[in-house]
């Protein structure tokens, strides 16, 4: 298990089949009973196999049996998500209400720092017993509030209902969850300074329990359910974002801009998955997808981007349809074919479905990706590979 540029990278010489891979690792079947979780980094193996050792008192845990230098073997649950079960419901029934109570309430009085789960990594069992999986951050990161357990909520629209069963059930656990959500973060304690040629933003903060991520130009916080903000290292990094975010509203996949500000960005906070973590999971390349992608790579043509690109990990999967974020250099840097997007693409073997159904698509585009000079990175699509030519 080794994490590749942007992908994780799974041999499995063994038996045992796949059953679920993250950010982390992979899952394997060991038994009826069993499984074993393979991490590519031995500090998450230790830091899940000391939260499951510190939670073995709770019975929403999995059984734990043993861990190695990357390795955790756990218990096994032949059993659908609270997603899959909640799914085609209008409302949520008390009971489960009940119990995602108590099973919060329970991390907290565990002294646990995590105290939230997305609906995928809680599975309930045929006597109606819940278990959650997925321990690594339980003491690293700070979520007070179940922020993912109410985004998934959301999506399945069923966080209203379940919020109003909370106010009734345990009013003093929905205003802390209320007072939270509605607190303004002070910007000033948030510094965000580059990291020098090619390093990551350096982040020093006291609010890390929003922390989302950071990169090369900036760092990103969620500060609300549906919004989230972005501090640049380099006030120039905001001043070029924010001119291609503020010029382009009307464009369907640019996020909407609710503030800027000499150093950061307030944006909309985008729900669902990243197309490249999507797409690792299929096994063909819909023409949906690809008619998505040639609408954006169009539109920034017409729009006056210079930088005509849509890497699999900055397009997110929304209710609203495709959207893209990372616009720092759409304005500044030449470069008039997706070049990144053919690689990603070519990664999950899928460049070819793509490039064919464009030939369909938009003959036009087809051929001008196929005979336009580059005189940076060009691609020769004779035999639909991708070479790389540094001219400088």
């Amino acid at each position: 298990m080794t994490k590749g540029e942007r992908s994780l990278e799974i041999h499995n010489p063994t038996i045992y089949p796949l059953i679920g891979y993250g950010t982390q690792g992979a899952v394997f079947k060991l038994s009826e009973d069993q499984c074993v979780k393979v991490y590519a980094e031995e500090e998450q193996a230790k830091m899940e196999a000391f939260a499951l050792e510190s939670g073995q008192h709770l019975p929403f845990f999995p059984k734990f049996y043993e861990s190695g230098s990357n390795y955790v073997v756990m218990e096994y649950f032949n059993a659908p998500t609270l997603k899959e079960y909640l799914i085609n419901s209008t409302y949520i029934p008390e009971s489960i209400v009940k119990k995602l109570l108590n099973i919060l309430n329970e991390l907290k009085r565990a002294n646990f720092t995590m105290i939230d789960a997305p609906l995928r990594h809680i599975f309930v069992l045929k006597n109606g017993e819940m278990k959650v999986i997925d321990h690594v951050n339980s003491f690293k990161r700070q979520h007070p509030v179940p922020l993912k357990l109410l985004r998934d909520l959301k999506m399945i629209l069923l966080k209203d209902s379940f919020l109003s069963q909370v106010k009734k059930l345990d009013p003093v656990t929905f205003n802390e969850w209320d007072t939270y959500m509605h607190d303004k973060i002070d910007f000033d304690q948030v510094m965000v300074t580059s990291g020098g040629k090619g390093n990551r933003v350096k982040v020093d903060s006291t609010i890390m329990q929003m922390f989302m991520g950071k990169g090369h130009q900036g760092a990103v916080f969620r500060i609300s359910e549906d919004q989230c903000i972005k501090f640049y290292g380099k006030t120039r990094y905001a001043q070029l974002e924010q001119e291609v975010l503020l010029s382009n509203q009307s464009l369907s996949f640019i996020p909407r801009v609710y503030k800027t500000a000499t150093n950061y960005t307030i944006m909309e906070y985008l729900i669902g998955p990243d197309l490249n973590s999507y797409l690792k999971k299929q096994q063909s390349l819909s023409e949906d997808i690809t008619r998505q992608l040639l609408d954006i790579l169009k539109k920034m043509k017409q729009s006056g981007f210079k930088q005509i690109d849509a890497p699999l990990r900055h397009v997110f999967i929304t209710k609203d349809g495709f959207k893209m974020i990372d616009h720092v250099y759409s304005y500044s840097h030449d470069q008039a074919q997706p070049l990144e997007l053919f690689e990603n693409l070519r990664e999950r073997n899928f460049l070819d479905s793509f490039l064919e159904q464009v030939k369909v698509m938009d003959p036009e585009t087809y051929k001008e990706w196929k005979e336009s000079p580059s005189s940076h990175p060009q691609i020769d699509m004779s035999h639909n590979v991708i070479f790389i030519v540094n001219i400088w």
